[in-house]
């Protein structure tokens, strides 16, 4: 009976591994026409009663504003064009930070976050956090970087229901994604960290100074020029 459960266990993981790699591949060509959190979002309306309209256009690459690219990575992972799905020293800086007690500082490269966007579900057992790695170590292996930021623009939330850059910069500034200003990118970059309860277009004062100090990072980093950090030349040639 044990020998049959592992068989079972083994090829149900088996099966796992080559599903999830032929989904990944799947979307570094095709656009995910959707999240498991806006599944999420969706189903939380349900048991609460309270509708919710989900708002998201995919936009491709080439569409989307250079600020708000460069904006983004300055805000939320500087190295992001450098490492390989994981940024070791922020993890190592986050967990003596929060064994101080207080607030929970996260590590989260952009990597990670799409990983957990696109494919799990809230929370932080270690469960989900393994799955979390397996999907990030995929992407990073699969995808070219600038194709893990695209993704992650046309996924990440920007309000309640408000999903990707297009939505974002419509619901927020009332223009497109590629119309967005610089100032405008490091404000939707700078609610990031919590965007159901912070706004960009209606900014407390603390957004404001997170956005400015967002902008002076841009500047630091090189501006627009920074993009071509996501060069994939040092990695692997079906990832570039």
């Amino acid at each position: 009976m044990l020998r049959s459960l592992l068989r079972r266990l083994t090829k149900a993981l088996l099966w796992f591994a080559g599903g999830s790699v032929l989904l990944v591949l799947l979307f570094r060509f095709v656009p995910p026409p959707g999240t498991a959190l806006m599944v999420e979002r969706k189903v939380e309306s349900w048991v609460d009663g309270e509708p919710i309209d989900l708002q998201r256009t995919w936009k491709p690459w080439d569409e989307i504003s250079d600020d708000l690219k460069v904006a983004v990575m300055a805000g939320e992972d500087q190295k992001f064009p450098e490492h390989w799905g994981f940024d070791f020293g922020a993890i190592q800086a986050a967990l003596a930070h929060n064994e101080l007690g207080g607030s929970i500082r996260g590590a989260s490269t952009l990597s990670q976050q799409v990983s957990k966007n696109l494919f799990l579900w809230s929370g932080r057992s270690y469960l989900r956090k393994g799955l979390e790695a397996w999907f990030t170590a995929l992407i990073e292996v699969l995808w070219p970087k600038q194709r893990i930021l695209e993704v992650y623009l046309n996924s990440v939330e920007w309000d309640d229901g408000v999903f990707g850059a297009e939505a974002a910069a419509r619901h927020h500034f009332g223009v497109s994604a590629k119309s967005l200003s610089r100032q405008q990118a490091s404000y939707l970059a700078a609610v990031l960290p919590n965007p159901r309860v912070w706004s960009a277009s209606h900014p407390t004062a603390y957004v404001s100074r997170r956005a400015g100090w967002i902008r002076q990072q841009m500047s630091q980093l090189g501006g627009t020029s920074y993009l071509l950090g996501l060069d994939d030349s040092r990695r692997a040639p079906w990832a570039q």
